[in-house]
């Protein structure tokens, strides 16, 4: 199953139903629907709809329309009927101007300081004079089923892109974890064996030969100072929740919460580890992981 991203745009037009050239909106008589579709992310499914008036009936149904095809996002759909007109000036017919003569007399009669009409009044009159189509004429859901195909074609191609740049990060810290496995035994070596060697120099300036007991204290203190700093369990976490993260990647869906739960979960163990940071070396690895992390928390936040 795909990986969708909730950030995508698309666009339709049609013509009315059954006209010759309702394949070709531009050029199709009697006007053109014009659909949009904006999206954005969003932790839930947020609808909202910019229609123009003769198209408001049909709001319910492209809701329906939206809810069963996508799950979460803020969805904007835009939709408007255009007269088709070419951008030249629309003749008036002898019907209307003999209308507009008829009611420019009678509101002369009422109120008779009130202005004539011009020649562009008369003209953009004529030009929204039957010139829009009514919305009966055009299949607005199969339009907007067609845009939505489109949205979510658009959101397929960036969530490939998407889980491409993950899958790259996943392999970057399981790298970094690799690298940090060892570093804690030899850092407590190093500590166990600076610690023998403080108690033999100290032992050496009161003119004793250090007891056997110097080294176990040693080996105390060195399994203390292991304890305290163990990473083992936080890096069995991290790569148990990269083995997680993969997984869903791989399943694909509705998986943008579940991935965005899994990256705090790594913030966590990578805080943790870089807690107990005993070497520079460790350090620079947790906060190495912190930023591949945050890299990735920005980009799963657009995973629907």
């Amino acid at each position: 199953m795909a990986v969708y991203s909730m950030t995508g745009y698309a666009s339709g037009q049609s013509g009315p139903v059954g006209s010759p050239q309702d394949g070709d909106a531009r050029s199709a008589p009697g006007g053109r629907l014009g659909l949009e579709i904006r999206a954005v992310n969003s932790r839930f499914l947020d609808l909202s709809f910019k229609l123009s008036e003769e198209l408001r009936q049909h709001e319910p149904a492209l809701r329906e329309l939206l809810t069963r095809r996508l799950k979460r996002g803020k969805v904007e759909l835009r939709a408007g009927i255009d007269n088709g007109g070419t951008g030249g000036i629309a003749e008036p017919s002898a019907r209307l101007l003999q209308r507009l003569n008829a009611a420019q007399d009678a509101i002369k009669a009422w109120l008779p300081h009130a202005a004539e009409l011009s020649v562009a009044d008369v003209l953009r009159l004529a030009a929204n004079d039957g010139a829009r189509p009514p919305a009966a004429e055009f299949d607005v859901l199969g339009t907007a089923a067609q845009v939505v195909d489109a949205l979510t074609e658009a959101r397929a191609r960036e969530g490939e892109q998407l889980v491409a740049m993950l899958r790259d990060r996943l392999d970057s810290l399981r790298t970094l974890a690799q690298q940090a496995q060892p570093i804690v035994p030899r850092l407590v070596e190093q500590q166990r064996a600076r610690f023998l060697e403080r108690w033999n120099e100290a032992m050496g300036l009161a003119g004793q030969a250090a007891p056997e007991a110097a080294q176990d204290r040693a080996l105390a203190e060195a399994t203390a100072f292991a304890i305290r700093i163990d990473v083992a369990e936080e890096l069995t976490r991290l790569n148990a929740h990269l083995d997680e993260i993969e997984r869903l990647l791989a399943q694909g869906g509705e998986i943008g919460k579940r991935l965005d739960f899994l990256i705090q979960e790594l913030h966590r163990e990578a805080n943790t580890l870089g807690s107990k940071s005993a070497a520079l070396e460790l350090t620079r690895i947790g906060v190495d992981m912190k930023v591949l992390i945050e890299q990735m928390r920005e980009q799963v936040q657009n995973i629907e």
